[in-house]
């Protein structure tokens, strides 16, 4: 069984290029599902959740080839509307090929996505939406079955920002008829680079990044090259890893503005950060300062995605730091694993109270999630000694090579096989 093997307590120093977007690649490759013909999709991590929607759209009757870190999309051959169930379950955002499907074939067959176990995060808004945009659904047998005669435009408010239902109603409506507005929709850069992406195919979308987007449908969209951008959440990542374990680090391959709220805190917590059009460079001692209080809210505000590397850090604070997860409930479940490098973490609902201690301890601890998976090596940058994380599947969903890129800013970190 594969595990990665740390040795800690060294501070991090060197340069690491940024990988490209998970959360910007997926539904660019479902969005190719609109195109009858080629599209080709450059800065593409080599991760296990692209590796996922590659073969779902292979299934359905796609050509998709890699060429260096490209992919190459075909959806010309696109044969069947019925999204194979065992590839759903390994990845939640499978489900916004829904949208894409139904702006294509007009009808779709997918059951209820699988993915990291975080909370519940229903696709009621979804489904909702769809209903408005003249489509009819019916579930049986856990699949969920999709048909229309065509997609019209129509007025979706959401109750909260969600960014895949968002994402599934813009897909859906750039080939519909008429007039789509969203109201209330999520603003993640993610969204923005999936609009611009079919913005560069033909598609009309207004307001993209804001909360208020509006698709004017069109009959076709043509074939395009896009670039994806770099990851935000990778950065953050291996930003939080050297303001725990102190260093110097540059990151390559963005600027701080997808990140400015993580840096702010960074900066909170002792670090000193400075801000490039296409790099962002770290110093840190590895002293870290306690924060009184972190909420995880939808873009601009803290993301969700940073609360469990974020904690990992604290862990070391000196102080009593608060974070109060308001995005998935079961973000939580990481943290008994955390508390296993010694530190003082007490849950009360969706708010945990961290103490800091003086160090942290090297331990055996297992991944069950993918941003909880970066966390526990984070832990082990930290922890003097030995770390073992097992189960990295759930970091590869999202990390290209992360004992690559932690290597190259000085960390002892290998993959293993027992």
């Amino acid at each position: 069984m594969a595990y990665i093997e740390i040795v800690g307590g060294k501070q991090l120093s060197g340069e690491v290029n940024i990988q490209g977007s998970k959360n910007a690649v997926l539904p660019i490759l479902a969005a190719t599902l609109l195109i009858n013909g080629v599209t080709k999709l450059n800065h593409c991590p080599r991760i296990l959740d692209v590796e996922h929607m590659i073969e779902i759209l292979i299934d359905i009757g796609c050509t998709v080839t890699w060429e260096g870190s490209s992919i190459i999309v075909d959806a010309r051959g696109l044969s069947t509307d019925i999204v194979p169930t065992d590839l759903v379950k390994k990845m939640r955002s499978s489900i916004i090929l829904m949208g894409a499907l139904l702006g294509r074939t007009h009808s779709a067959v997918i059951s209820y996505p699988g993915g990291c176990t975080i909370g519940a995060r229903p696709i009621n808004f979804h489904l909702e939406a769809f209903k408005q945009m003249n489509v009819v659904l019916e579930e049986e047998d856990g699949l969920i079955k999709c048909v229309t005669d065509g997609i019209k435009g129509a007025d979706i408010y959401f109750p909260s920002p969600s960014v895949g239902a968002t994402e599934n109603v813009i897909l859906a409506a750039v080939l519909g008829s008429g007039k789509t507005r969203i109201f209330n929709a999520a603003r993640e850069p993610e969204i923005l680079e999936l609009c611009k992406f079919l913005i560069s195919a033909g598609a009309k979308i207004y307001g993209s990044g804001t909360g208020r987007i509006e698709i004017e449908g069109v009959t076709a969209l043509h074939q395009t090259e896009y670039t994806a951008p770099s990851d935000r959440i990778v950065a953050g990542t291996y930003l939080a890893a050297a303001a725990g374990a102190g260093g110097d680090v540059v990151l390559r391959g963005l600027g701080c503005g997808s990140l400015y709220v993580v840096i702010q805190t960074l900066k909170r917590m002792g670090s000193r950060i400075k801000c490039y059009e296409d790099s962002i460079s770290l110093h840190s001692d590895g002293t870290v300062r306690s924060v009184p209080e972190i909420i995880t809210e939808p873009y601009p505000g803290f993301p969700t995605d940073m609360q469990s590397q974020i904690m990992s850090v604290l862990m070391k604070a000196s102080g009593n730091s608060k974070i109060v997860e308001e995005i998935f409930e079961g973000r939580y479940q990481n943290v008994p694993e955390q508390a296993r490098f010694g530190a003082q973490i007490c849950l009360q609902d969706r708010v945990a109270h961290i103490t800091g201690v003086p160090a942290l301890k090297a331990s055996e601890v297992s991944a069950g999630e993918l941003r909880g998976g970066a966390a526990l090596v984070i832990a082990g940058l930290m922890a003097e000694g030995k770390t073992i994380v097992k189960n990295p599947y759930h970091i590869q969903r999202g990390y290209e090579d992360i004992c690559r890129d932690l290597r190259a800013l000085g960390a002892q970190i290998e993959y293993k096989n027992e």
